[in-house]
Formats: structure tokens, C-alpha cells, sequence
């Protein structure tokens, strides 16, 4: 989602970002085909096949987020220059596709209102939307609509990402200050602080809501400032400079991210099967910041930065998806559900359906943001970032 060109320091592409990049958005696409299994409406005989695979799907594709952020710490720390230049670049081609997005999402229910559409049409776009978009009322929207200074609404969900992406950008150059002049030492025992913070959900869920210093009057806790997606940030920076060897990828990598997997699988299968179960449950072993979705993205990252593409027409196809990667993030989100009822409708296996819708969602996202690209030049920028 990082829109900007990737360039070195010598001014040269860096193939491997695009890369990344490739694997981030459609693990992302991904993803959200995997909503409608994970909060299937209805009955089905096939529920526990569907509920599987959602899980299933869900749970290995959750290094998706984690490596835009990776990629934007790869590409941006340290920031170059002054951090008013750095925010009038960046905010803008962020904010404005933000606003002009989120707008035709919450006005989506009304609109299929006005076209006589029924009802069931919303979820099988938004399938978090809930009972109250089922009225399809201008009131109803414009209640989404002013909540935007906020926070996101049902109906647009992925929006959440741009509030993060946002206060990175703010956060950047005042963190960058620290990573230019910290020695490799200072930057990992950073990384190891921000290690212990990854184990805090579990803490909280299950021994105490509370830890070191933290209680009803503050919720700041001692590690608090070394928490968050700005770990993320760092470490894309600091793998940016380390490689790994085949070797190590093999045997330090691979167990890693089966571990993490593992653990993510499992305990979000454990936290579906309870009876009674609260959606801050339902997404602890999903948490983008935790110890077990880590392990997961590292590897991830490092195979991506062993990538060697000597194509030239696949490298125009990867710096193509850099220029409308934002773009496609901003509406795929249109297309995933769509996608899935398509792959239900015409009898695609129920393993294949997630992977199957994605592809569709993916590359009709692409198609049309680089289409807007090229009917409509630099002017796209403010519209799909």
C-alpha cells in the first residue's frame, strides 16, 4: 500500500519491495475473501467445511498487513529531509483517496435502495455490515459518514488500515530521528523490548488485564512506548540491511513460520468453538501484534528479499502494481464478497473458493485502477492514491 516508487539510495528499483508488495496485497485480497467463511449469514450443510477454511486461510494470511508495514520502515527509515516535506508528500495521496473511499462505501447501502436492490444484496458485499445498513437509509449512511473523523464504519472496514497508515507517517520522521544515529545493538534491543510487548494480548486475556503500571487510571504501561506497528516499522528497516542464507531461511525460517502458524490455527479454532465468545476474543490469536503472526511474517519477508526477477516484462508488471497498489487496496474490498458468491454460484470446491475469489477480486481491482491510470494520467494519484 506504500504508493511511492521504490527507490534506493543509488536510484535504482528495488525488485524484491515489488515483491513484497505483490505478496502483501494479494495476501490482504485474500484475506477479506476469507470474511464471508469466517462470519458465514445464515445456515449451510457444508458450515463446518466453510468455518475450516475460513480459519484455515484466514490464519496463514496474516502476515499480509505486517509486511506493508515492513515495507514502508524498508523504505522510508530513515526519512531524508524535513518532516513537513515528508507530511505534505505523503498525507495528501493518502488522505484524499481516504475520504473520496469511504464516502462511496457508507453511501453504498442507500444507493442499492434507490436501485431496488433487496437488502441481502449488502452482505453478500460486506459481510461485518450488520442489521442496521439493512435499511438502506440515507439516515443510516450519513450516521457512518460523520463518524469518519473518528473511526471507520462496518461498511468499509479495510479503512482501518488508513488510519494506521496516517499516524505512521506522523510517527516517522520523530522515530526516525532515533533509528538514524542508534547502533545495531540499540535497534535490537529495541526489537527484543518490542518482543516482550507481543506476548501482552495473551497476558491480558488470560492472567491479568493489567501489567506494570497499568490499572484503571493508566493505560500505559511500562512497554507501552515500545509497542505497536512501530516494531514493524523497524524491523523492515533493520531485515532491509540482513540477509538470511538459504540455510537459515531453511532451518530457522521455515520452522518459524509453521510454529506461528500453528499457534495461530489452533487458537483461533479454540476461540470459534466456545459457546459465548467477544470479538476481542475472536481476533486475540488474529492480533496483527503478536508473537505468533511475527513468526509468521519474517520469513515471508526474508523469501521475498531472496527473489531474483530477471523478466523484464515482470518487472513493469511488479512496478505497475507499486504505482496502483493503493488504489486497489482503496476498492477491492467492492469485489471480495462478490467474488465469493460467484466462485459458490458456479460450484468451485469449497477449499478453492477463497483463493479462487481473490485472484478474481485482485485482478479486477488492478484492471481497473490501472486502467483509471492510464485514461486519466498523474490526475488518478488523487483519487486512488
Amino acid at each position: 500500500m506504500e504508493q511511492t516508487l521504490t527507490q534506493s539510495k543509488a536510484g535504482q528499483h528495488i525488485v524484491w519491495l515489488d515483491v513484497a508488495r505483490l505478496v502483501a496485497m494479494f495476501t490482504v485480497v485474500c484475506c477479506h475473501s476469507a470474511d464471508p467463511f469466517n462470519f458465514f449469514p445464515g445456515t449451510s450443510p457444508d458450515i463446518e467445511s466453510i468455518k475450516f477454511w475460513g480459519a484455515a486461510y484466514g490464519a496463514v494470511l496474516r502476515p499480509c498487513v505486517p509486511l506493508f508495514v515492513m515495507i514502508t520502515g524498508a523504505l522510508l527509515l530513515p526519512v531524508r529531509g524535513e518532516a513537513s516535506v515528508f507530511y505534505k508528500k505523503r498525507i495528501p495521496r493518502v488522505f484524499f483517496p481516504f475520504i473520496i473511499w469511504s464516502l462511496i462505501y457508507n453511501f453504498f447501502p442507500w444507493i442499492t435502495g434507490l436501485l431496488g436492490l433487496n437488502p441481502e444484496v449488502i452482505l453478500d458485499f460486506f459481510p461485518y455490515s450488520g442489521e442496521d445498513v439493512m435499511r438502506q437509509s440515507f439516515a443510516v449512511s450519513m450516521g457512518y459518514i460523520a463518524q469518519i473523523p473518528l473511526n471507520f464504519s462496518l461498511l468499509a472496514v479495510h479503512m482501518w488500515y488508513i488510519y494506521l497508515l496516517i499516524g505512521l507517517y506522523l510517527y516517522l520522521p520523530i522515530f526516525s530521528a532515533w533509528v538514524e544515529k542508534a547502533s545495531e545493538r540499540a535497534k535490537l534491543w529495541f526489537l527484543a523490548a518490542w518482543g516482550v510487548t507481543l506476548l501482552l494480548p495473551y497476558y491480558n486475556e488470560y492472567v491479568s488485564e493489567y501489567l506494570w503500571g497499568g490499572c484503571s487510571w493508566n493505560a500505559f504501561g511500562m512497554l507501552y512506548y515500545f509497542a505497536g506497528f512501530n516494531g514493524y516499522l523497524l524491523l523492515g528497516h533493520y531485515l532491509r540491511n540482513h540477509d538470511w542464507s538459504g540455510r537459515q531461511l531453511a532451518f530457522i525460517g521455515i520452522p518459524m513460520f509453521v510454529a506461528g502458524y500453528a499457534v495461530t490455527f489452533l487458537g483461533f479454532r479454540h476461540m470459534t468453538s466456545l459457546p459465548d465468545f467477544t470479538d476481542e476474543m475472536l481476533e486475540l490469536y488474529f492480533t496483527y501484534c503478536s508473537l505468533n503472526v511475527v513468526m509468521m511474517t519474517v520469513p515471508v519477508f526474508v523469501l521475498c528479499k531472496r527473489a531474483n526477477i530477471k523478466s523484464e516484462r515482470v518487472r513493469r508488471a511488479l512496478a505497475n502494481l507499486t504505482l496502483c497498489g493503493f488504489g486497489v487496496y482503496m476498492i477491492h474490498y467492492f469485489f471480495t464478497g462478490p467474488s465469493v458468491v460467484l466462485m459458490r454460484a458456479i460450484h468451485i470446491p469449497i477449499p478453492l473458493q477463497i483463493p479462487c475469489a481473490a485472484v478474481v477480486a485482485f485482478c479486477v481491482s488492478w484492471f481497473l485502477v490501472a486502467m483509471a491510470y492510464r485514461c486519466f494520467g498523474k490526475k488518478t494519484k488523487w483519487v486512488l492514491g
